[in-house]
């Protein structure tokens, strides 16, 4: 009976990653354990028959915990690459008062949309036109694969129809951009602190008395790029400068990676793609109660229950379609 097990040279590689070195831990004492059935087995017959079971089962046991580690490092991989929290940017464009309401129906949509997910949300920032609706507003979204579905979100958004206003039924158009973003608990990028500028001030709106008392609002600038970041959402000045700084360390990052990709040739493109935020994307029509894709050239009825939150049909053939 062999008495040396060949240990997994992937092992050597993940036994000081803090993610899994306990697990490699466990895996080298169960081998030592194996080893010493092994030999035990080996002094007569019958202690073989008794070493045998306890042999398979620190096998499997051994077998189990390579799993565990493959399973847990592929896991890191996959958020990496398609983080479990994202940053939403809605921006009213053309149309005035009425782009001031569809980008809130938007943010809407995607809200409500994450809470069918299951997803965590609230506000980072808010600031409303007069009339109604946001001017500019963004909000975190945390929950399993909530980047990798709302990925293809950025861009151009148009919507045509009646406003409550029209006194005379003529359809309007009107724009709000959406920037979906995500925020790696990972970056490659250095933030040179003399890059910054920061800006403190009071927060306003919603948050109870100490919101709007104390500066606690933070408003980041990362002044080689144009990059500004504006964080309300929490109590203390610290945590909306942190919250802001992971932000603008997550923009960079994706700018650095989308750069890379134009410049690799051999980079498949994708059919859909993350769209330019001047890139328009997607139409809502009321009247005809249709949604279109231009990116896809696809259409989809039932404007008002997409609006309501019912975005995985869109959501899924938009991925199917960029995997195909």
């Amino acid at each position: 009976m062999n008495e040396k097990n060949t240990r997994p040279e992937i092992l050597d590689q993940y036994a000081s990653d803090p993610r899994v070195g306990y697990l490699v831990q466990t895996y080298d004492r169960l081998d030592q354990e194996q080893i010493e059935a092994q030999k035990l087995g080996a002094t007569d017959a019958e202690m073989m028959i008794l070493a045998r079971d306890d042999i398979k089962s620190l096998e499997k046991a051994k077998q189990d915990i390579l799993l565990q580690i493959e399973a847990i490092v592929t896991e890191d991989q996959e958020e990496q690459r398609f983080p479990n929290e994202a940053v939403l940017e809605v921006r009213a464009g053309a149309g005035g008062e009425e782009a001031a309401l569809f980008a809130e129906e938007l943010a809407l949509m995607y809200l409500k949309y994450a809470e069918i997910n299951g997803w965590k949300t609230r506000a980072l920032d808010e600031s409303r036109a007069a009339m109604g609706g946001f001017k500019e507003a963004s909000f975190e979204i945390k929950g399993q694969g909530c980047y990798k579905k709302l990925r293809f979100e950025t861009g151009v958004h148009r919507v045509q129809r009646i406003p409550s206003t029209e006194k005379q039924g003529r359809i309007h158009t009107s724009t709000a951009s959406v920037a979906m973003l995500p925020v790696y608990k990972q970056t490659t990028i250095t933030i040179n602190p003399s890059d910054l500028e920061i800006e403190f001030s009071r927060a306003g709106g919603k948050g109870g008395q100490n919101v709007n008392k104390v500066e606690t609002a933070v408003r980041l600038t990362h002044t080689p790029t144009g990059l500004t970041v504006r964080c309300t959402a929490e109590r203390s000045q610290q945590k909306n400068r942190e919250k802001a700084y992971s932000i603008i360390a997550s923009r960079l990052q994706e700018m650095h990676d989308e750069e890379i990709a134009r410049t690799r040739s051999d980079t498949r493109s994708s059919q859909v793609g993350t769209a330019d935020r001047s890139e328009k994307i997607r139409t809502y029509n009321f009247p005809q109660d249709r949604i279109t894709d231009h990116r896809i050239k696809k259409s989809w009825s039932g404007v008002e229950k997409v609006m309501s939150g019912a975005l995985g049909p869109i959501l899924d053939t938009l991925a199917d379609t960029d995997e195909g």
